[in-house]
């Protein structure tokens, strides 16, 4: 698949579902309104518009939420889309994750071939842990993340950068990623759904802030390394670890872009900071055969916009786009 800037989208990520055992304070408003039961794809048809799209060229499927482990049954979609990695169709096949049900599931997760897991841990305090999140316990997350290593799954945490919230806690998160041997990678806050009484003009911490101060304590050397995602990393020369930044809105990573994003209802979004979607349930479900939804696929690839509109600053407060993150799975 080839977009119309010519680049290559190799890479799917799937929410499936909107649900999550959280409610972190940067993603969504506590009292949430979720998607009837209803509305949502069977894990049958997850399984077949994924394998579509891995038909169509997609070597990488990252599963996300909501909480993608909280999803019932969603170790069998994972037990069915591993046979991608046996076939050699698929090259890697990981989820984003809370970390809130990873402990239960990490073994199994192994055997189906995950061999790598974002876990998304904002700080290290476990007062604030529960703050940020406000119905999450740090204590459970990391026995989760020990679970993973234990099982042969690598752990790379994702941080959201919350001016005013963790901003003091960068160098402590990396030298503790330094020490159990994980990668760490920043993340601006982006501008997506409402989120209550909460502002994220208040939390946004721009990456290039965060980067000058990690630079008064480690040397940052540039790396060309790349998983595939919009993450640029550097290497710190004194822990010889990697620390990534995701930054949408100092520096946004769209001309690179090889993703496209599935909801749990089948809605395709080809920019998560754009409302342009392609809705893949009604060729899906319209026949057996699949020629109706390859088509709906290349018509969507077809619309893939140049890049994404954030903006954070003092006349734009609201959300750039209505849907949460959780919707479209990050």
């Amino acid at each position: 698949m080839i977009d119309p800037f010519g680049r290559h989208i190799s890479y799917l990520r799937v929410s499936v579902t909107d649900r999550c055992d959280f409610r972190c304070v940067y993603c969504m408003a506590e009292d949430m309104t979720f998607l009837p039961k209803a509305e949502l794809l069977t894990l049958e048809e997850m399984d077949r518009l994924c394998s579509a799209f891995v038909q169509k060229g997609v070597r990488k499927l990252r599963l996300t939420g909501g909480e993608p482990l909280v999803r019932k049954n969603v170790m069998w979609l994972i037990r069915r889309l591993s046979r991608h990695l046996e076939s050699g169709a698929l090259d890697e096949l990981t989820l984003t994750t809370n970390g809130s049900q990873l402990g239960k599931y990490a073994a199994e997760l192994a055997a189906c071939g995950v061999k790598r897991v974002n876990v998304s841990i904002d700080t290290l305090d476990p007062h604030k842990f529960t703050a940020i999140t406000r119905w999450g316990k740090l204590g459970p997350v990391l026995d989760s993340i020990k679970a993973a290593n234990e099982a042969g799954i690598r752990v790379k945490i994702n941080t959201v950068a919350l001016k005013g919230v963790n901003d003091d806690e960068a160098f402590d998160l990396i030298d503790w990623c330094a020490r159990e041997g994980y990668d760490i990678t920043f993340i601006e806050v982006m501008p997506m759904g409402d989120i209550g009484g909460e502002n994220r003009l208040d939390q946004y911490l721009p990456i290039s802030l965060l980067r000058a101060k990690l630079k008064t304590r480690y040397t940052l050397d540039e790396i060309d390394y790349r998983t595939g995602g919009p993450a640029r990393y550097v290497r710190i020369a004194e822990t010889g670890q990697r620390v990534g930044f995701i930054t949408p809105l100092t520096h946004n990573f769209c001309e690179s872009c090889n993703r496209v994003r599935l909801t749990c209802t089948g809605m395709l979004y080809m920019c998560l900071g754009q409302d342009d979607s392609a809705d893949l349930r009604a060729p899906l479900r319209a026949s057996d055969d699949d020629a109706l939804l390859m088509e709906a696929i290349d018509e969507a690839i077809s619309r893939k916009p140049k890049g994404h509109d954030f903006i954070i600053d003092r006349r734009h407060k609201g959300p750039a786009v209505q849907r949460h993150m959780s919707v479209t799975g990050g």
